[in-house]
């Protein structure tokens, strides 16, 4: 992560999330937008575990100064990439909409819950999360039933969870940086259709019937 210094009146800080294979660049890359956004470079955090994993140091700083009040807005790559999980993202967004600290997509997107684009964002989050937890669900259900079936005295058993249930974050944080289906479908390996399906699942249409043309 890289910490700004806003160039502004108010002096505020900007961390930055960057956690992947090409971290130089995304420095760059970050530091150039932070510079046409007016802010100025006063720290660097560096964090390379996905937002997959739960002991995060670097992330934990940024909210103590989130929390603070020492900075205004969190800079990230994606917003895919702040967030350990759907449900995680979106509690995340919600205490930092609390303290006022918004979070901004390199692509240009701010998040604020208290926004009507932010309180989309924040309903398609929930209504994902949800999902994911029946789907957790009927996946313990139907592994006790199938065990129960074959004789088997299991305490749980999962089934493999499908490529698009685990890439549905990934999928809506991208649909709100703007991205169209058919760069999602290529940057993730999924089909145009599964990438409508997650999405009308998000917004409380399961038809699983989606097709897109574009």
């Amino acid at each position: 992560m890289v910490t700004f210094r806003s160039r502004a009146s108010k002096k505020s800080d900007m961390p930055v999330s960057t956690a992947d294979q090409s971290c130089e660049r995304q420095l760059r890359d970050l530091a150039g937008f932070a510079e046409r956004g007016g802010y100025e470079v006063v720290e660097v955090f560096r964090e390379t575990a996905s937002g997959m994993k739960a002991n995060r140091s670097a992330r934990a700083e940024v909210m103590k100064l989130a929390q603070a009040r020492h900075i205004d807005a969190i800079l990230v790559t994606e917003l895919s990439r702040w967030g350990r999980s759907t449900q995680d993202l979106l509690d995340t967004l919600n205490r930092l909409s609390g303290w006022r600290v918004s979070v901004v997509a390199m692509s240009g997107m701010t998040f604020e819950v208290d926004t009507p684009h932010g309180r989309m964002m924040a309903t398609m989050l929930a209504g994902i999360a949800q999902f994911e937890r029946d789907m957790l669900s009927e996946r313990v259900r139907s592994g006790l039933a199938a065990a129960r079936a074959r004789g088997r005295k299991l305490g749980r058993q999962l089934g493999e969870r499908p490529k698009s249930d685990r890439l549905a974050p990934k999928v809506l944080a991208h649909i709100a940086e703007g991205r169209s289906y058919r760069w999602i479908a290529r940057d993730l390996g999924l089909s145009k259709n599964t990438v409508a399906g997650i999405v009308a699942r998000a917004r409380g249409n399961v038809s699983p019937d989606v097709t897109v043309t574009t």
